[in-house]
């Protein structure tokens, strides 16, 4: 098989098991015997044992040849021997140990326009293009204006009538307030003060004339005696 369509296979087949920073390196200069080789973490070893399984299915699948498999024991490092190529399955702690990077990572293999989302690279790539998507789509979305609500006619009427009144002042308790009095009460005093009253007419009798009736009586008296 091409070893550039046999490197797509197991990227791919690795991608589809959800498999964290997926590196890939040109190993030809180094050794003869394969030309390619690929690191993977899992997370668990469940996660690099089907990692393995996937590899392994998607190649013969495609009609390429497993020359071995090793490591599902224990899952935590776990190989697939594909001839000219090897794959490295391994969990982080055991991946940041052994450091098969360096060893084996002069020349890395870039995919170019097929470059993987799980790589550091491709997600810093594809960065810029989500965020030129979401500027778009809010550009195309008018800004919707916030819905006034109306208020009824007597309410509005109510509400400016109070506003005009003055507000009441508040009387301490205690406290005689002295009331001005209005326009009309005023001149209704001074017409007063201007007309004296009437006085009422004499009805009784001076008491200058009751002396000649008391008189007349005694003389009167003294005479039936």
């Amino acid at each position: 098989m091409d070893i550039k369509k046999l490197q797509t296979l197991v990227v791919d087949a690795l991608e589809d098991v959800k498999g964290q920073d997926i590196v890939l390196f040109d190993t030809t200069h180094l050794t003869s015997l394969f030309d390619r080789i690929a690191v993977v973490s899992g997370t668990s070893n469940r996660q690099t044992k089907a990692l393995a399984a996937s590899v392994r299915d998607k190649v013969k699948a495609a009609g390429g040849d497993v020359v071995g498999l090793e490591g599902e024991d224990t899952g935590e490092w776990v190989l697939v021997d594909l001839g000219d190529m090897i794959v490295h399955i391994m969990q982080p702690a055991i991946r940041q140990y052994y450091r098969l990077e360096e060893i084996w990572g002069e020349k890395p293999v870039k995919l170019g326009a097929a470059k993987r989302k799980s790589t550091p690279e491709a997600a810093e790539a594809d960065a810029p293009k989500t965020k030129s998507k979401h500027l778009a789509a809010n550009q195309e979305q008018p800004e919707a204006k916030p819905v006034r609500e109306r208020k009824p006619a007597a309410k509005k009427a109510a509400t400016e009538t109070a506003a005009k009144k003055p507000a009441a002042k508040k009387v301490p308790t205690g406290k005689t307030v002295k009331v001005a009095p209005s326009k009309s009460e005023t001149a209704a005093v001074e017409a007063l003060k201007a007309k004296p009253p009437k006085r009422a007419a004499k009805t009784a009798a001076p008491a200058a004339d009751e002396a000649p009736v008391k008189k007349v009586i005694r003389r009167v008296k003294k005479a039936a005696e």
